[in-house]
């Protein structure tokens, strides 16, 4: 039976999964709106810094709901964690540290969990999916995520016995190393969405990110330090995506990567070893005699919360993921300094005035030192002077202890040391 028929029957039954939906921003808002006209399910729980925020997707959320629902509204976290209206928590905050609180108290409070929380996932994702996993709850990535969406383009092509050498999606908007919250300010107002938000897309940290948790979940990794970055459409990806000594970019296959074209789409590039299977493949995808051995499946659209329900029917109903990390980390989106910062200094973090995101391997970071972007958060202080374009090491910053994502980073770290 699909998720839709197991829906449709919870809703005759009258027992809806019940969905608590913790930031009611642009990604929380779109969700508790599309949740109305969903079968069986409803919100059951919202919460938002803003008070006020929660309150309007609320209203609006009844406004366009025709059944009987309880829905709790707080600006604690955890009282719609804990609430006996909420069996499964959506995190749509975005933020390193308040995903960790919010982690720890739907494991604590025994609830499934979804998060559209990229930052924190890359940061604990590893831990996190662990304890969950032992406590027999869901933790998981949402679908409409691009990684999520890259996953079902590599399993559809992995369950075929396709092998897969390049996964990857197409960046929305231009690289700006340097953009902030300032810089953005006019445009995200214009597009009725926060500017550390947009901030954080164009600086690249989004994008790496997002790769990230691609690579943590089916192990390819970026071919160099912050991937390609190519201009590339659909035409020529395959080309532009293949080993150099075949004209290409590349240095090795089995990689994840961005490219500046096809956006809002999502890719993976496929070969096979067997000539029946790729004289198959050239025919069936309408491609000439001169084109191969590599072949791109594509995805033309992510779109973001309205797909995850489809990761909160899952987990309630069937036990499983959209994504989530296979283990040990195996990549990580490291801090760069985004312009000179003097000794004293306090940081911000993802989205802010100091730092972007970087992706390299687990085992480059270890080697060279390098923070993960999801433990500048809290009180972090620069010792020394830092340059712009300057990878951060623990000899350059204090980072601040104190915090839950801190405290739950040095577990994973002790969990899967080696």
């Amino acid at each position: 039976m699909s998720i839709y028929r197991e829906l449709q029957e919870r809703d005759k039954q009258m027992q809806p999964i019940k969905v608590g939906v913790i930031g009611a921003g642009q990604m929380g808002f779109g969700l508790i709106s599309q949740i109305s006209r969903i079968p069986g399910m409803v919100v059951g729980g919202i919460c938002d810094v803003n008070i006020s925020n929660a309150e309007k997707a609320r209203d609006f959320y009844r406004s366009q709901e025709n059944r009987k629902v309880e829905t709790v509204v707080s600006s604690d976290y955890r009282a719609v964690i804990q609430s006996n209206t909420v069996e499964v928590v959506v995190d749509a905050t975005g933020v390193p540290e308040v995903g960790a609180n919010i982690a720890l108290e739907a494991l604590r409070s025994r609830k499934h969990l979804v998060l559209l929380n990229v930052e924190v996932d890359i940061t604990i994702g590893s831990y996190m999916h662990s304890m969950f996993n032992s406590a027999g709850l869901v933790y998981s990535g949402s679908a409409g995520d691009e990684p999520a969406a890259i996953v079902e383009l590599y399993e559809f092509a992995k369950t075929m016995g396709l092998e897969v050498v390049v996964a990857g999606k197409g960046k929305n908007n231009a690289l700006k190393p340097t953009a902030n919250p300032d810089t953005c300010a006019e445009e995200a107002r214009q597009k009725n969405m926060s500017a550390h938000m947009l901030a954080a897309f164009q600086d690249g940290t989004k994008t790496m990110a997002e790769m990230n948790l691609l690579s943590n979940a089916i192990g390819l990794v970026p071919d160099k330090v912050g991937m390609h970055g190519v201009d590339a459409g659909l035409d020529d990806v395959a080309k532009k995506l293949d080993l150099k000594e075949n004209g290409g970019v590349l240095d090795s296959l089995g990689v994840v990567e961005y490219v500046n074209g096809i956006a809002p789409g999502v890719f993976v590039i496929v070969k096979s070893e067997l000539e029946p299977v790729d004289e198959e493949l050239r025919y069936l995808l309408k491609v000439d005699a001169n084109h191969g051995p590599h072949y791109t499946l594509y995805r033309p659209y992510h779109l973001a919360s309205l797909e995850t329900p489809i990761t909160i029917a899952k987990a309630v109903l069937h036990h499983d993921t959209s994504i989530h990390p296979l283990g040990a980390p195996v990549s990580e989106t490291v801090a760069v300094a985004k312009r000179t910062i003097q000794p004293g200094e306090r940081l911000d973090g993802i989205g802010g005035y100091s730092v972007r995101g970087m992706l390299e391997t687990h085992q480059d970071m270890k080697v060279n030192g390098h923070i993960p972007i999801g433990l500048i958060s809290g009180n972090v202080v620069a010792k020394r002077s830092i340059e712009e374009g300057q990878f951060l090491t623990m000899d350059d910053v204090e980072l601040d202890t104190s915090t839950t994502v801190w405290k739950l980073r040095a577990l994973q770290d002790h969990l899967f040391a080696e």
